[in-house]
């Protein structure tokens, strides 16, 4: 059995779940969230719990067990609370900028770089050197906030680039000099 399959889920005050045969509809105070299962696993709703088991024991259907679970509980979690990254912008000149829905960014190359906000998410600048990206998708929060580290990734040598506010970036020595 999953270790995580298994476990039920409860329902927050003021979100409600519909299961429609293969559809799972979740709806709270931040918006309305709904994906497709695979017919491998069941989803059921159950005294303010959900329910995922699965219809037999095949590898296919362990993994599907605990992947729906999971993202269920994703969905309830946002639509309740929200998601948020933390971006930390590190070096001389490099700062962003929101404006509207695009992100001015100047980060050291000949020309500024925009990046325009997807719909569903929000991202607001806390000074020249943060951003903050939330949503009520994590994996829509996380593909954004990836992207946007991606535009310049922090270097190891003095620690330039954007970053995400817990990670730890491993420091490398530089050149050592002359020849002995």
């Amino acid at each position: 059995m999953s270790r995580i399959g298994k476990l039920p889920i409860q329902i927050p005050e003021k979100v409600s779940v519909a299961v429609d045969g293969l559809n799972v509809t979740v709806t709270g105070p931040k918006g309305t969230l709904s994906t497709m299962t695979r017919p491998e696993v069941k989803v059921e709703v159950k005294d303010n719990e959900v329910l995922v088991t699965r219809y037999n024991d095949e590898k296919e259907s362990r993994g599907y067990h605990g992947l729906y679970r999971q993202l269920i509980n994703n969905m309830i979690v946002g639509v309740s609370q929200g998601y948020q990254k933390s971006l930390l912008i590190n070096g001389v000149g490099y700062r962003a900028e929101v404006k509207g829905d695009i992100v001015a960014f100047a980060l050291g190359y000949s020309t500024p770089i925009e990046y325009v906000i997807p719909k569903g998410i929000t991202i607001t600048a806390d000074g020249p050197a943060k951003l903050i990206v939330s949503g009520i998708d994590k994996a829509q929060v996380g593909k954004v906030a990836a992207e946007i580290r991606s535009l310049r990734g922090p270097e190891p040598y003095k620690g330039k680039g954007i970053k995400y506010e817990d990670e730890t970036i491993r420091r490398k020595v530089g050149k050592s000099g002359g020849k002995k």
